[in-house]
């Protein structure tokens, strides 16, 4: 039997999936197998994966710990939509490893996690506006897409959507300031103190890390007015430490958002904080008027919290940060160096976890920033890693710990053939 190409899945593809894909990636790239670092598409060509699922395969694709106890999980059945003992130990893992996780409740998908801490903010104090920053990804909802990629700059605090689709009242609901900029934060917040439910932000927006004091800013500011701080750890929790961000800074919010590493692999995000916020899930502790309605058919299922277990067991043995960030460092180093030897404008903007190249002079310290790269340069550089048998997200690179020595010698090569190739753009 002749295998099918990836041309043939595409054709496919093509009849029945809206501009040919999921939504979520160029719908050109049609995977078949992963095993560790590597990915194989339909074709077989192989690439060292810096993509990782967009995040979740922080320990590499079929780990044997996680595929031995899924395996032993499915035999015992897949979802109940009642509690389950892995859900309930995973709860305790997570609490016990993140600051403000006093309790937590299980979702499907970051989008659902960050929309219901919202919800939650405004349940707890009964205000309406949410305060985001230009630039940050909070997932799929109305007020989640507000201000993520703006192509125009608007004046603060007014919010673009993202979408059609979003209703006015939606994005009258949300108000935007731009990210690192804490004296702005510290205006917003008190100018709108009297409506403010939340505060959400990522504490790496994207690959934009923060200026010294920023989220402590915001932690003082919102603890003085009795705004709910929230930090989207949807990317970041266990990826920047075992903690999250939370744990990596030393600021702890009231609510944060976590998905993708919890999973390990599976579909499973959670909303978690302090109990007196998590209490509006509980309809005995707060009422019916102050009730935070909230189920989900697959939410903490036992095949996601059984992956989840045996991947946070994974990451929290002694020294897995450590080799996690020698990884990174390394390719943020080839990132570096190529770009100088082949004199382009470049900036090297994250953390080891997760980074890119921004082909821009000058430091990257919000989402404006970003919009000074030379989009052409960047598609080329992206392009040609791609064709060189690098796979990553058009402007991310995620480490992992399946990658090795072998996976960093070809990135680097790769890297130094990309840079060669751009000059020639300029």
């Amino acid at each position: 039997m002749t295998h099918a190409t990836q041309a043939h899945w595409r054709a496919r593809a093509n009849k029945v999936l809206p501009a040919g894909g999921f939504g979520n990636f160029d719908p050109g790239v049609v995977l078949k197998r992963g095993r560790g670092s590597r990915v194989w598409d339909e074709d077989g060509k192989e690439y060292v994966d810096f993509l990782i699922g967009s995040g979740p395969m922080l320990v590499g694709h079929g780990h044997a710990e996680v595929i031995e106890a899924v395996q032993a999980q499915l035999s015992d059945g897949m979802t109940f939509f009642t509690s389950n003992a892995a859900g309930i130990e995973l709860a305790e893992v997570i609490c016990d490893a993140v600051p403000c996780a006093d309790q937590l409740r299980y979702v499907s998908t970051g989008t659902e996690a960050d929309m219901y801490a919202m919800r939650l903010a405004r349940a707890h104090t009964g205000r309406d506006l949410i305060l985001k920053f230009e630039g940050g990804y909070h997932g799929m909802s109305g007020a989640g897409l507000m201000s993520m990629s703006p192509h125009g700059g608007a004046n603060f605090p007014q919010a673009v959507p993202d979408s059609a689709g979003i209703l006015d009242s939606t994005r009258a609901s949300v108000i935007v300031a731009p990210f690192n900029d804490t004296d702005f934060a510290r205006q917003i917040i008190t100018e709108y103190a009297d409506r403010l439910a939340g505060v959400i932000v990522e504490p790496l927006q994207r690959l934009i890390p923060l200026v010294a004091g920023f989220l402590d800013a915001l932690r003082a500011e919102t603890a003085r007015h009795g705004i709910v701080l929230i930090f989207d750890e949807v990317v970041t929790g266990f990826r920047l430490a075992y903690g999250g961000g939370q744990e990596l800074y030393g600021v702890t919010p009231d609510l944060c958002t976590l998905g993708k590493v919890i999973g390990g692999g599976f579909p499973l995000a959670a909303i978690a904080g302090r109990a007196e916020i998590m209490a509006h899930f509980d309809v005995h502790k707060v009422g019916q008027d102050r009730f935070t309605f909230q189920i989900g058919t697959l939410s903490g299922n036992p095949v996601a919290a059984t992956a989840g277990l045996a991947t946070l067991n994974i990451l929290n043995r002694a020294g897995t940060y450590d080799s996690l960030r020698a990884t990174g460092r390394r390719l943020m180093a080839a990132l570096e160096n190529g770009a100088r030897r082949a004199r382009l404008p470049a900036t090297v903007v994250g953390d080891p976890v997760l980074f890119d190249i921004v082909f821009a002079r000058g430091p990257v310290r919000d989402y404006r920033d970003t919009l000074r790269a030379d989009a052409t340069l960047q598609g080329a550089f992206n392009a040609a890693l791609r064709a060189d048998g690098i796979l990553k997200a058009p402007m991310k690179f995620y480490a992992s710990l399946a990658h090795d020595d072998a996976d960093l010698d070809w990135a680097e090569d790769a890297i130094t053939r990309a840079m060669t190739a751009c000059a020639q753009h300029l």
